[in-house]
């Protein structure tokens, strides 16, 4: 199953979220009290897309910017970027471009598909939703919002990029050699698709 191995990144700002999108995603918890991640962070979970089981490595980074020298191998062999901002803080979304212009920068696969993801959806909103789509739509990414601590339309952010990157041309032709071994996995269930693109 080496061949079927996806490496996902989540990029953002500090606190936007993304760790507990992924802990909600892989372990269906979540914790309001969750420790700053330093460095970077690692999950995975098996997805089953059309009856093929894929490995899927989550690669999380911290958002603070004195982290962010770590990150440039943390692209190298993506096949898939999750770009999280806080619909309760504008700037997280407004420097979604400066994560954009990085992984542009670093991402050695010119064909990497991307999400734009709108999180804490439970919260009173400061970011119409209307501007996170038009950032998707600018940079050619799907679009959806999220709330990690309700669990509402977390599986579908992982369901709908998985699915993009093994439906692409990119994939299909065996251009997915990562090299990576991902060994703690589990089964995750998907629910229906509610994408915004």
């Amino acid at each position: 199953m080496a061949d079927r191995a996806i490496k996902l990144l989540i990029i953002g700002e500090s606190g936007v979220g993304k760790s507990s999108l992924i802990r909600r995603f892989v372990e269906n918890k979540f914790d309001d009290n969750h420790d700053v991640t330093i460095g970077m962070d690692f999950k995975s979970a098996i997805m089953n897309v059309d009856g093929i089981d894929y490995k899927v490595a989550l690669w999380d980074t911290a958002g603070a910017e004195r982290f962010r020298s770590l990150t440039p191998s943390f692209y190298r062999k993506a096949l898939g970027a999750i770009l999280v901002y806080d619909i309760t803080n504008r700037e997280s979304l407004v420097k979604l471009d400066a994560w954009m212009a990085e992984l542009d920068s670093y991402s050695d696969n010119p064909n990497i598909a991307i999400i734009v993801v709108g999180n804490k959806i439970d919260k009173d909103r400061v970011v119409d939703r209307e501007d996170g789509r038009k950032f998707a739509r600018k940079h050619r990414a799907l679009f959806i919002e999220t709330s990690a601590k309700c669990d509402q339309f977390v599986s579908d952010v992982f369901k709908d990029i998985v699915e993009k990157i093994v439906s692409s041309e990119y994939f299909v032709n065996g251009n997915t050699s990562n090299g990576m071994t991902i060994d703690n996995t589990q089964d995750v269930d998907s629910s229906p698709s509610t994408c915004y693109c």
